[in-house]
């Protein structure tokens, strides 16, 4: 107790700590609150900056674990090259547009850079061994969220079934405007390889 009581009392005779939390006898209300508004819209600006820097396929794929992996395996679908030209990066499959979200999203990944520190995947092999607990781990987080992603770039209300084929058409009106599924129940490994799908509800 005592010990706590001297870190107590060298913390607050520490001359910053005084200057920081003494009223201010020189400075007027004006200037503290834009003083005030400059530092929110600093910090602000920089934190969006580092936020949006962190969005984009190029941050995504400086780690060699998705270079190497599932960024190969994007190359060859039809989200990166197609006949209209329109490609979807890394953040428009994994990151929600709406601000809330996003910011929730990129919470979420801050694991995915402990499992970079860590290697949990930094060799082929391993990714491999993980590849169907992480495709699992992505479509439970994207079942829970209706799909939110996908709906980034596709919408429903949009969805012209006379140029479907009749198959698809058909799904769409049973189970996506119904509500009965979600898009990722049944569009599992459209952007990148499936993982053995045995035991996978659903899955034939």
């Amino acid at each position: 107790m005592a010990a706590i009581a001297r870190a107590w009392g060298w913390f607050w005779s520490n001359p910053w700590v005084r200057t920081a939390t003494r009223p201010p006898v020189t400075l007027s209300l004006a200037f503290l609150t834009l003083g005030g508004f400059l530092a929110g819209v600093i910090f602000w600006g920089g934190f969006n900056t580092a936020l949006e820097a962190t969005n984009t396929e190029k941050f995504c794929t400086s780690c060699h674990e998705m270079q190497a992996n599932v960024f190969e395996e994007l190359k060859g679908t039809i989200h990166f090259s197609n006949r209209s030209g329109v490609r979807a990066t890394c953040p428009d499959c994994h990151v929600p547009h709406q601000w809330t979200n996003k910011i929730a999203r990129k919470m979420q990944a801050s694991k995915e850079v402990w499992g970079h520190i860590f290697g949990s995947i930094d060799t082929r092999e391993k990714f491999l061994a993980l590849r169907r607990t992480l495709a699992e781990h992505e479509w439970a987080r994207m079942k829970a969220n209706d799909s939110l992603e996908c709906r980034n770039c596709h919408s429903a209300q949009s969805m012209d079934l006379s140029k479907q084929n009749p198959r698809a058409a058909a799904a769409h009106e049973r189970f996506l405007f119904s509500g009965e599924k979600t898009c990722i129940d049944c569009h599992k490994g459209i952007a990148h390889r499936l993982p053995n799908m045995q035991g996978v509800p659903g899955w034939q």
